[in-house]
């Protein structure tokens, strides 16, 4: 290993024992990791890092009771049961890390992990078909994949006191990080934490069923567990369901969620929701989802007469509807939805759009609907818009309009995120609503009877009911102001004129003539 990678590798170690409550533990593994990826995409590359932090973090798990079991006497740390009984996934041996990292810089390194992946599938039924399996393969760089392997055997990533979300975060970055390399594949897996975040702690999904039709690697069904853990709540309290159609994406949300002591009915296999709905009778309390925006060719020449489109019959050229129309259908009784959707759906007139979102305004389902600010996601600019979905809403005849489009901070160049206060700000603010106690406020929200939506033809663009925020009186009369404003522009065009004379002068110099 260079001497670059051991730098790395000791800081690591460093923040693993000193501060693992920062998201620098998370980074410095992003980081050094990258240091050791070579060539390959990031795609390709996403399958080493998450299935070798996957692969450490089960081992270590493992261990942990295996030694705990040694402790004891009783002969019992071979026993299969002794670790399922307590939602820790059997290693074999020959699979643990131990014995992987004793070969990480052999050739057979890959076929070694392989192999291990295929043995721990064995012993544990619930991870058939989902770790992968493609170390051995030529291109994987055999030194490069042992110093990766070292990289993990320096990190410890057992559960124990506060540092047991340690590995799950750490999956979650790498999960955030490969998306943005990924550009706009990323966005079939990933939903940046801050958007998931608003959607949780508006819908607070305490118990019941939470489903996720197009889950991704799961980040909905992650931050709802993390919800019900910061309120004291009991996880088990909350099922999980599931889909994706992707199947590389459906088997990292199954060690997303395995990684949590999250088990989620995900479906036997990846598949199309529309045309292979894997829950077909789930009635779901609470639904949180964020679809493929504006996507065409979904097959509805093969679903028109399809039992879920109850507010019409969404168009070939754009799902938008089609999503929402799965989720209502799935809802039960008394069911919340909160969902991601391009800024389009809340206008569009366009094949047949506005006659189902016209329908759906007057079955009073739609709560509450979020203009969000841009640049939240890393892989598309398409403005979108949070749309929430109550069965029963207690303000009936009422819609909350929220239009956050201020909201958030640039975090870089082209990324922005919610903070914690901007989130708070809107899960208050919808709080208020339902509980019948909200103020409206010029330019941000508006609580806003169905007769006023049907006067603006059901167009559902938040910024038409909030208004525009009052501003401040400065105190300068108007007459003095446009003095001195067209003052100060004269001044500027002057100046303008200055630098189109020089930048002509300067051109003229070099023998081009304007």
């Amino acid at each position: 290993m260079s001497s670059k990678n051991t730098t790395n590798r000791k800081e690591i170690v460093i923040m693993a024992d000193n501060n693992t409550a920062e998201i620098g533990f998370e980074k410095q593994i992003w980081d050094a990791a990258c240091v050791l990826r070579g060539n390959l995409d990031a795609s390709e590359y996403k399958s080493v890092v998450l299935g070798l932090i996957f692969l450490k973090y089960i081992s270590d798990r493992f261990d942990e009771k295996y030694k705990a079991l040694v402790e004891e006497g009783d002969g019992f740390e071979e026993d299969i049961d002794e670790y399922t009984s307590e939602g820790i996934f059997f290693v074999p041996a020959g699979a643990r890390w131990s014995e992987i990292a004793a070969k990480a810089h052999t050739s057979e390194i890959g076929t070694v992990i392989d192999d291990a992946m295929r043995a721990i599938e064995k012993e544990n039924k619930r991870l058939k078909d989902i770790l992968p399996k493609n170390f051995a393969r030529p291109e994987l760089d055999k030194r490069r994949l042992g110093d990766v392997v070292d990289l993990f055997t320096n990190i410890q990533m057992i559960e124990h006191g506060s540092e047991k979300d340690i590995l799950g975060r750490t999956y979650e970055y790498c999960l955030s990080m490969f998306a943005e390399q990924e550009g706009k594949r990323g966005g079939e897996f990933f939903t940046p934490s801050c958007v998931v975040r608003t959607l949780v702690e508006i819908l607070k999904p305490f118990k019941g069923r939470v489903y996720d039709p197009c889950c991704g690697s799961g980040g909905m069904f992650v931050q709802s567990a993390r919800f019900v853990e910061n309120h004291s709540g009991n996880i088990s309290n909350i099922s999980i369901y599931g889909q994706d159609s992707n199947p590389t994406t459906w088997k990292m949300a199954q060690m997303n969620l395995a990684i949590r002591g999250i088990e989620p009915d995900l479906g036997e296999f990846s598949a199309d929701t529309f045309m292979d709905d894997r829950h077909p009778t789930l009635r779901a309390d609470y639904i949180m989802a964020n679809p493929p925006f504006n996507l065409s060719d979904w097959g509805a020449d093969k679903l028109k007469d399809d039992v879920r489109w109850q507010y019409g019959m969404p168009p070939a050229g754009n799902a938008n509807f089609a999503w929402l129309q799965h989720m209502i259908y799935h809802l039960a009784p008394a069911g919340r939805i909160g969902m991601v959707l391009a800024n389009g759906s809340l206008s569009s007139q366009t094949g047949g759009e506005g006659d189902i979102r016209k329908n759906i305004v007057d079955a009073d389902l739609v709560e509450c609907i979020i203009a969000m600010p841009t640049q939240l996601f890393y892989t598309t600019q398409i403005p979108v818009s949070l749309w929430f979905i109550n069965k029963q809403k207690k303000q009936a005849g009422k819609t909350l309009f929220i239009d956050a489009r201020k909201m958030g901070t640039m975090v870089s160049r082209k990324l922005r995120e919610l903070t914690d206060e901007d989130i708070q700000k809107l899960a208050d603010t919808y709080t208020s609503f339902v509980e019948g106690s909200l103020d409206d406020e010029k330019g941000y929200c508006a609580a806003v009877e169905t007769s006023e939506i049907e006067k603006q033809d059901y167009i559902l663009t938040p910024g038409r009911y909030v208004g525009i925020e009052e501003q401040e009186d400065d105190g300068e009369p108007f007459e003095e102001k446009m003095d001195r404003l067209t003052s100060e522009l004269s001044e500027m065009f002057e100046k303008s004129h200055e630098l189109e004379n020089e930048i002509r002068n300067k051109l003229g110099a070099i023998g081009y003539e304007i």
